[in-house]
């Protein structure tokens, strides 16, 4: 662009003016900020972000929403165990296998999935890989400066001199594997090795076809923690069987199997499991096989790659659909690279720094990792019921995992923006697992299969929010038909404690009583806390009658609405905070701030604030608007003022876990909007950052990353079950979101500075520090003046808060 070019785009924009309420001029939206928008977004992806400081993401190859993810499976010298929940943390450098599935950032330790490890061997494989249960011989070390990582592909050189380039389609994969000229060259399928342990495993070689096939029999979830309940965790099960089918480009030089400590060199089958337990109960115990090849002529071999959780029919289909013979590493690697660039190019953005720019592209990226593909070319995929399934007529996928305690408060949100055909698939989807669960609808599914995980009833405000948005391609009526009868009627779950806490067995547990008193009595409630539940229970009510009031179904929605309240009744207004009660009506004694008895994962400091839906309401047992946002001062900085944003303190803001996150923009409920700005900016420039150690905590399935992804664009959904949007300072001067159902959202900025001076709503000035639903719905332009001070006359008038009810 010419200079002439730009001084007059400039001239343009500085001459519109904007006068709010008696502040001075300041430039408007009508002109856009002549800057261009990011042309190849997939180049500000750093699949490193998150790797470390508990992040849990990991660098491997995957496409939007795959089934496989394949990844490298690290390890601090314990074979049961890897050096972070989800299997890779940037500072360990020795990996035992590149494994075929991950999830995205979840925190249990370890997390799920991690099927398959496959790891090239340098040297001869005379003992059993199993019976290696310090990771002492068949494990490598690498450097980072001989790993890279890309949307879609991940290569590493291992310091044995093994090279292994990885790339994924949705169901399948390639990779390339070198070796040292002359050096004994292996792959080893470590089919029993998933990361929680498996119950069983197998794997069939066949050197006249050049495959190797075989299954692992695994789930798990969580299954470690002992929850107060030993060996009778609920999740330590199985509840899905991985298949795998690979076939080679090159013959085979040599075979071999291993069970347990026993190796069988030139076996072509073996089978058996670890079990679910770690340490002395686990090692050494597994199976697997290898096969070697002559590296005197040629060092390189290429392995093409299918998985399903269907059948090993499903997996050779799934191989030669997506991965035909023929595809290189780099044409699978261009075709999903190109795929993470139309996902990207939904949401563009320009005028950012460049730091800026990779958090942001990078957080984009995780968001869309799960939910994940459950089916088969086909159609067919496993059901929570483990039998086999099919999609139903105009369902385009059936997607899994659903870690919904954290999604709800912001992943799915921006899921139903971006794709809102995702999302009915995906409501579709868990309405389909709750059918085939007796009709329970679990609060963390893996795959389809429910985990029982966390506190709450979250598909209720996840399934309501997609309404909200606009999302309609699932079955609507049924789906809240179902949630509605989950929300009213015990399940024969409701009494149980197995799993408590942690990972409660029922669903709505004891809700008769829960109905009766009003509030979940933490002596009798069944559940991780009693605090905990009852706000997230009046929150998931309140996102159900928001739905049926939708869908002019007024009884119900008067039968729900005043559950939305049931918040208060664990308010204790003698200490200000919300607090364990008991079925008596008494306050659990030895109450501080700082405790989480009655709460889960979080403090009554952090929980008090979970009340989106009625902010007006906590406000006034706080004592008013002014005192409420004087206390939430306090949630923020420390004793003396400090910002306090970082987490590691009971009574301040924990950016790492989910309870709290909304908590900055609840000033602009409270009249204080500009606090809400200069809040959300330092979480984003402190607490968030690129490298390895850019996100504050566990990524929980795209949470966090979804959270930075509102806080970079300067708009945050208010309450789960509606669609407004409340406003902060985007740190882009110009946004474009295209839903792909025809709405457009357009966001530009003057600037970047930290503080909202006006606002205008498709050209109209704009009062209020939030957006109407028909902004989502519909479309629009909002654009923000943007100064260096705030503004403490804008959006402050009683009549302009965001609404409750």
């Amino acid at each position: 662009m010419s200079k002439s070019r730009v001084r007059s785009l400039l001239a343009a924009a500085v001459g519109t003016l904007l006068v709010v309420s008696g502040a001075p001029a300041v430039r408007a939206e009508a002109a856009p900020a002549p800057v261009p928008l990011v042309a190849d977004p997939a180049a500000y992806v750093d699949p490193f972000i998150g790797s470390s400081r508990g992040g849990n993401t990991w660098p491997g190859a995957t496409r939007p929403f795959g089934m496989i993810a394949w990844s490298p499976t690290s390890t601090t010298g314990d074979q049961t165990s890897t050096g972070a929940a989800n299997g890779y943390e940037y500072n360990v450098t020795k990996v035992r296998g590149f494994s075929l599935t991950h999830v995205n950032g979840a925190g249990c330790n370890p997390g799920a999935a991690g099927d398959v490890p496959i790891m090239p061997y340098v040297g001869d494989v005379d003992t059993s890989p199993t019976a290696d249960t310090r990771d002492a011989k068949y494990a490598a070390t690498f450097s980072h400066a001989n790993e890279s990582a890309s949307p879609g592909r991940y290569t590493v050189t291992l310091d044995s001199g093994a090279r292994t380039d990885l790339a994924v389609s949705t169901r399948a994969g390639i990779g390339d594997f070198s070796f040292p000229a002359g050096a004994a060259a292996n792959l080893l399928f470590r089919t029993s090795n998933s990361l929680n342990g498996s119950e069983d495993a197998e794997v069939s070689i066949d050197a006249a076809a050049r495959t190797v096939n075989g299954s692992v029999l695994t789930g798990g979830f969580c299954g470690r923690r002992g929850n107060g309940g030993g060996a009778s965790n609920p999740n330590r099960r199985s509840y899905y069987r991985l298949y795998f089918s690979a076939v080679f480009d090159r013959d085979f030089a040599r075979t071999g199997t291993w069970k347990d400590s026993a190796v069988t060199p030139g076996g072509t089958s073996a089978s058996g499991g670890e079990g679910y337990l770690t340490g002395a109960d686990r090692a050494g115990r597994g199976s697997g096989g290898w096969v070697g090849f002559d590296t005197g002529t040629d060092t390189d071999v290429r392995m093409r790659i299918g998985i399903s959780y269907v059948s090993l029919a499903g997996a050779a289909a799934n191989r030669e659909a997506e991965v035909p013979d023929g595809a290189t590493v780099d044409s699978v690697a261009a075709a999903t690279r190109a795929a993470w660039t139309t996902e990207l190019k939904r949401i563009r953005v320009g005028g950012g720094t460049e730091a800026r720019t990779t958090a942001f592209y990078t957080a984009v990226y995780h968001s869309l990792m799960q939910p994940q593909t459950m089916n088969d070319i086909d159609g067919r995929y496993l059901g929570a019921d483990l039998q086999i399934h099919s999609l139903r007529p105009g369902q385009k996928a059936v997607y899994g995992t659903f870690s919904g305690w954290d999604q709800y408060r912001a992943q799915i949100q921006l899921l139903a923006i971006l794709r809102p055909d995702v999302a009915g698939d995906m409501a579709q989807s868990m309405m389909d697992f709750a059918a085939q669960n007796r009709g329970i609808w679990d609060r963390w599914l893996h795959l389809g299969a429910p985990t029982h995980v966390m506190t709450g009833d979250p598909a209720a405000p996840t399934l309501a929010t997609y309404y909200a948005m606009g999302v309609r391609n699932f079955d609507v009526r049924g789906a809240l038909d179902s949630l509605v009868e989950q929300a009213t009627v015990q399940n024969p779950d409701a009494l149980s404690d197995a799993g408590c806490p942690g990972q409660c067995l029922g669903q709505r547990p004891t809700l008769d009583t829960y109905l009766a008193l009003k509030y979940a009595a933490n002596d009798i409630c069944h559940c991780w806390g009693g605090a905990a539940e009852t706000l997230e229970n009046s929150l998931a009510d309140f996102s159900l009658a928001m739905w049926a009031q939708r869908a002019g179904r007024t009884d119900l929605y008067r039968q729900l609405l005043p559950r939305g309240d049931y918040w208060k009744n664990t308010f204790n207004p003698a200490v200000g905070y919300q607090a364990a009660r008991r079925a008596d009506g008494s306050w659990q004694s030895g109450f501080t701030p700082a405790t989480d008895a009655g709460f889960a994962q979080g403090s009554s400091a952090t929980y008090t604030w979970m009340v989106p839906q009625d902010v007006s309401g906590l406000a006034g047992l706080m004592g008013g608007r002014t005192a409420a946002a004087t206390r939430l001062d306090g949630f923020f900085h420390d004793e003396n003022g400090n910002w306090a944003v970082l987490g590691g303190n009971a009574l301040r803001y924990d950016p790492t876990n989910e309870p709290g996150i909304h908590a900055p923009w609840l000033y602009n409920a409270l009249g204080q909007p500009w606090k809400t700005q200069e809040t959300v900016r330092q979480i984003v420039d402190t607490a968030y950052g690129t490298g390895p150690a850019g996100l504050p905590g566990n990524d929980d399935l795209g949470t966090m990353s979804a959270w930075y992804v509102f806080a970079a664009i300067g708009l945050f959904p208010q309450v789960p079950g509606r669609a407004e949007l409340l406003l902060g300072s985007p740190v882009f001067t110009r946004i474009e979101i295209d839903r792909g159902n025809g709405v457009r959202l357009t966001i530009n900025a003057d600037g970047t500075e930290t503080y909202v001076r006006g606002v205008r709503l498709n050209g109209a000035v704009l009062k209020k520090s939030w957006l109407p639903e028909s902004f989502v719905q519909r479309g629009g332009t909002v654009g923000f003046a943007l100064g260096a001070e705030a503004d403490t006359g804008w959006a402050t008038a009683p009549g302009d808060l965001p609404r409750d009810h």
